[in-house]
């Protein structure tokens, strides 16, 4: 019926230190979190910055001490990871040039605003007054200089529950 093709010990070995090699050839190319950069393209260090920044403030805001009420304890670790996503959209938003991913990225912003509030509602907690989402930022309107500090809704990114 179809015919049996069988690969030889010695054709297996060819195979399998081929693929080591290539792939040791390759991981020395390219360093884990290597970022490629343009030389003396400063967008580039400035977002990766910008970024790096939001993911370290999202880890260590997610690091919530719990308090013994499973949802408040859900709402308050899965806030800073929203407001992370929010923040990571903003520096697209600032330093991206692809315009389908900077319409992504506000619909991300909206979206996480939009989970954020649902959850807060969700465990009664009241909102502040609704402000504009932060979908449109420039150069010299950096997601770390707004007023607010480009949050959901006006939300101090601090407040701990």
């Amino acid at each position: 019926m179809f015919g049996r093709s069988y690969l030889t010990l010695d054709a297996f070995t060819a195979v399998v230190l081929a693929a080591g090699i290539s792939s040791a050839v390759l991981a020395d190319d390219v360093a884990p979190n290597d970022h490629p950069a343009s030389v003396g393209d400063d967008r580039e260090e400035a977002y990766l910055a910008e970024n790096d920044a939001a993911m370290d403030k999202m880890m260590a805001d997610m690091e919530v001490k719990p308090k013994g009420d499973i949802d408040r304890d859900f709402v308050a670790m899965m806030t800073p990871h929203h407001q992370g996503a929010i923040d990571m959209a903003l520096t697209v938003l600032k330093y991206g040039k692809n315009e389908q991913l900077k319409r992504i990225a506000q619909e991300i912003i909206v979206d996480q605003q939009q989970e954020i509030a649902a959850m807060k509602l969700a465990i009664g907690d009241t909102l502040p007054p609704s402000s504009p989402a932060p979908t449109q930022v420039g150069p010299e309107n950096s997601p770390a200089q707004s007023t607010p500090r480009q949050t959901m809704q006006g939300m101090d990114p601090n407040m701990k529950m």
